[in-house]
C-alpha cells in the first residue's frame, strides 16, 4: 500500500471516529426519552458503521480483512475519544477523579473494536461475494 492510501483510511478511521464521538456526546445530552435517543444513537452509529465499510470496500476497493480492520480501527477510536471525554468530565465531577476511569481509555477502545471488526469482516466477506459492475463501463 503506498503512502496516499494509507493517509486515506487513516482519515477516514479519524473523521468515523470523530462522529462515534459526537454521536455519543449529542445525543447523551436531551433528558427527556432516554431510551428513544439512545436507540437513535445506535441507528445511527450503525448507520455510519455501514458507510464506512461501504467507502472501504466500493471506494478504496479493499479486501475484507482491511476493511474490517479500518472500521474496527474507527470504532476504536471513537471509543476512545468517549473515553476520555468522560475521564475529563469525571475531573470535574463533585466526588472528584476516580483513577479506575483510566481503564476506560483501554477498556472502551477493546470492547468496541473488537466485535465490529467480527461483524465488519463478515459484512465484507458477503460483500465480496456480491459482484459489482464497474460504473465506468
Amino acid at each position: 500500500m503506498n503512502a496516499s492510501g494509507r493517509q486515506t483510511w487513516v482519515r477516514a478511521a479519524l473523521l468515523v471516529g470523530v462522529v462515534y464521538c459526537l454521536i455519543g456526546r449529542v445525543f447523551a445530552l436531551p433528558s427527556d426519552h432516554v431510551g428513544a435517543w439512545r436507540l437513535a444513537a445506535w441507528v445511527v452509529s450503525g448507520a455510519v458503521f455501514a458507510a464506512h465499510i461501504a467507502y472501504e470496500h466500493f471506494r478504496l476497493r479493499n479486501t475484507a480483512r482491511p476493511t474490517a480492520w479500518h472500521a474496527s480501527v474507527g470504532v476504536a477510536f471513537g471509543a476512545f475519544a468517549l473515553a476520555l471525554a468522560a475521564n475529563i468530565h469525571d475531573l470535574g465531577s463533585a466526588s472528584g477523579y476516580r483513577p479506575r476511569m483510566l481503564i476506560a481509555l483501554v477498556a472502551w477502545p477493546l470492547l468496541t473494536a473488537v466485535p465490529a471488526f467480527i461483524v465488519a469482516l463478515a459484512v465484507a466477506a458477503m460483500l465480496a461475494l456480491v459482484p459489482t459492475k464497474r460504473l465506468a463501463e
